[in-house]
């Protein structure tokens, strides 16, 4: 029988931060963390780096998709103290010396974003797809991408500048 009185729950290990060491955006970062914390809030909470997107929190929409060893992740079903000595590029990392990325050109270029929430994902998907080196053609890009939602419906032009810039990759 379970009961209010304090006497009748079980007390169990305290939970305490745990160290986590990340490399973001080639910059080192030590944590202390809880264990339950997500990549997504030690990000946006710890590390003030906001331009990762809270979406939908549950893995289906995209927009905290980031690269992480290589690889495009979404941080916020992956655990901060899963990643301890990882290689993590958010879309403040993508950018570099202050020139925009092809794909963040051709994003401007391609209107490829209307209110722009889901863009740093949708990036970072993309750079990551290119870096896994899987897509080889519209559909292939089309079907890779489809994890990653706009809702406001920019979706061909998304495509479009990823396709862009994947030529423009495959002929230099």
């Amino acid at each position: 029988m379970l009961t209010d009185h304090p006497s009748s729950v079980q007390s169990g290990p305290a939970f305490r931060q745990q160290p986590v060491s990340l490399t973001i955006n080639k910059k080192k970062y030590e944590l202390n963390v809880l264990p339950w914390v997500s990549l997504l809030d030690a990000l946006r909470e710890h590390l003030d780096l906001t331009g990762t997107k809270k979406g939908c929190d549950h893995g289906q929409c995209g927009a905290c998709t980031l690269i992480c060893n290589g690889e495009r992740i979404l941080s916020c079903l992956t655990l901060a103290v899963m990643k301890n000595g990882s290689d993590v590029t958010t879309i403040e990392g993508i950018a570099s010396d202050g020139e925009l990325h092809p794909l963040q050109k051709a994003f401007i270029e391609h209107d490829a974003f209307q209110c722009g929430y889901c863009t740093p994902g949708q990036i970072c998907s993309a750079i990551g797809m290119y870096q896994e080196g899987k897509a080889q053609t519209r559909a292939e890009v089309k079907e890779l991408m489809s994890g990653n939602l706009c809702r406001c419906g920019a979706n061909t032009n998304i495509i479009d500048a990823i396709m862009e810039v994947k030529e423009q990759m495959s002929h230099a």
